[in-house]
């Protein structure tokens, strides 16, 4: 079999824009089991729980350093009534949740549940507030509920219902896909309600708001620039001020149709190599609407945040298919750690990213069933990445021979690597999408020299393998010594369908 080969040109001593760590964000919508049954359990459970947060979910992602969290949706926030979710759990209206498999909820998690998860987690809330069946009022309340000070009906609201303090809560969904569930809008309709609900969501005290005007679907670089259009509020106030901070995108990685998906464990390599070519596509996306905003916003102040992403195939067998449960194999991990290179690389304009979905749902970090708790394949990629957070980027500059493959009509490069530096110590992300070749790649270092490696491995012996209660770790990472210094840096080949790290602590020359 032959080896591909590479050398990647890292200049340690040229530091580029710093990797927000919010692009290692996460997503939990009131969907199938991620919220009942995966992040709550209640109070009566036997399993264990802090206030009816299940300790084993969260004790798993605090390992992930999770930056934040959004919530309540997705399609769910334009359903979702906050008012509901407060006050004593028994006395909470029960509703209806149309979007994801007409079941009835008891609204137990609520406002009060959310910010003592994130709490919990360490994470910043992100909430996403009801544009598409609720009102500028209703969204104004939330803000003063949740951030106000002092005396006022929504601060007495919130001390009644036993918070005295108030919380911070920085980023604010102003609705969700309002391009579809969130309202079938058009793009000039949407933008009039992102300007109107900005100006309400107001700022209490010393809690500034990070407004996320809910964006495109894809690469509809026209509602990114119809938004663009609307940004700024001059001659309305004093001085001029702008009305949101961040615009969303949405793309979701799939070999195929989306009334065709696929299977998440069952699929042959002509669908995994479809799938990666889709999972590339987010990088021309992300250039597109970094362009249109480039050109009304040459300062980059307002930030591009791609809200929802990964993997979407069929539901799993014998499951409720508005639940969107689906297993998680090294196919999805790879999917991942391709994607994070490409964040790195847009990181002077991506603010924020959030995987669809933390646990249970979609490309979940972990999956419960009953009393059991599995790490997925994706969970290991986002756990050895996370040196990158708040890291300063290194440009890659790949020179590559006999990499690329033919994908239908398309090309695809099988290698994938980005690299940062914080705290003295460099961390290099590579993958081998080859399903079949290893990839013998030249880390060539300029600008600085490396002390010691250390690297770890994450593969299996086939692409459909993924971890279960009977296998937890079948696919997991192990340390690597497959790296040699050389006297251009280092060298290291990697095996077929693998992701690596590479971690050294860095010695500057003078």
């Amino acid at each position: 079999m032959s080896t591909a080969t590479a050398t990647a040109v890292i200049n340690l001593d040229i530091e580029g824009p710093k990797i927000s760590r919010h692009l290692y964000g996460h997503f939990a919508e009131h969907l199938g089991r991620c919220v009942y049954g995966g992040f709550w359990v209640g109070e009566d459970s036997p399993i264990p729980h802090v206030g009816g947060i299940r300790l084993d979910v969260v004790e798993a992602l605090r390992a992930l350093n999770i930056p934040n969290l959004r919530w309540p949706g997705g399609c769910f926030a334009d359903e979702y009534h906050w008012k509901d979710g407060i006050g004593p759990r028994e006395q909470r209206p029960r509703m209806v949740n149309t979007h994801w498999g007409n079941v009835e909820e008891n609204n137990h998690f609520g406002t009060h549940e959310f910010m003592a998860l994130c709490e919990l987690l360490g994470a910043e809330p992100y909430i996403s507030g009801n544009v598409g069946s609720g009102t500028v009022q209703e969204m104004s309340e939330w803000v003063e509920y949740l951030t106000r000070d002092g005396d006022s009906p929504m601060v007495r609201l919130r001390k009644a219902n036993g918070r005295h303090e108030p919380w911070r809560v920085k980023y604010w969904g102003i609705g969700n896909e309002t391009w579809g569930c969130g309202g079938n809008m058009r793009a000039e309709y949407s933008a009039d309600l992102a300007r109107q609900y900005a100006t309400y969501c107001r700022d209490h005290g010393d809690n500034k708001l990070y407004r996320i005007a809910s964006g495109a679907n894809g690469d509809d670089y026209k509602w990114t620039e119809t938004l663009m259009q609307q940004i700024s509020c001059f001659g309305c106030e004093a001085t001029p001020r702008t009305f949101f901070q961040g615009i969303s995108v949405h793309h979701y990685t799939m070999a195929g149709p989306r009334d065709a998906k696929g299977s998440a464990t069952d699929f042959d390599t002509d669908d995994y190599y479809r799938t990666m070519l889709s999972a590339r596509k987010i990088d021309r996306i992300l250039a597109g609407h970094s362009t249109v905003m480039d050109i009304y916003d040459p300062g980059r102040s307002v930030g591009l945040v791609l809200d929802e992403w990964g993997t979407w195939w069929d539901v799993e067998p014998d499951t409720n298919p508005g639940f969107l449960f689906q297993q998680n194999t090294l196919r999805d991990a790879l999917v991942a750690s391709t994607h994070f290179d490409i964040f790195h690389r847009h990181a002077a304009r991506l603010y924020m990213a959030n995987i669809a979905q933390t646990v249970n749902v979609l490309q979940a970090m972990v999956l419960t069933d009953g009393d059991t708790l599995v790490l997925t394949p994706t969970y290991h990629v986002f756990e050895m990445n996370k040196g990158h957070q708040d890291a300063a980027s290194l440009d890659v500059h790949l020179r590559t021979l006999n990499t690329r493959r033919s994908v239908g009509n398309e090309e695809l490069d099988t290698l994938s690597a980005s690299a940062s530096v914080k705290d003295g110590t460099v961390l290099v992300s590579l993958t081998n999408l080859d399903a079949q070749k290893p990839a013998e790649v030249t880390l060539d270092l300029r600008g600085g020299t490396v002390g010691e490696p250390t690297a770890r491995l994450l593969t299996a012996d086939r692409l459909q393998v993924h971890n279960n209660p009977h296998m937890p770790e079948a696919v997991a990472p192990r340390p690597f010594n497959g790296v040699k210094a050389t006297g251009q840096g280092l060298v290291l080949t990697i095996p077929p369908h693998s992701f690596v790290t590479v971690e050294a602590p860095l010695a500057r020359t003078s």
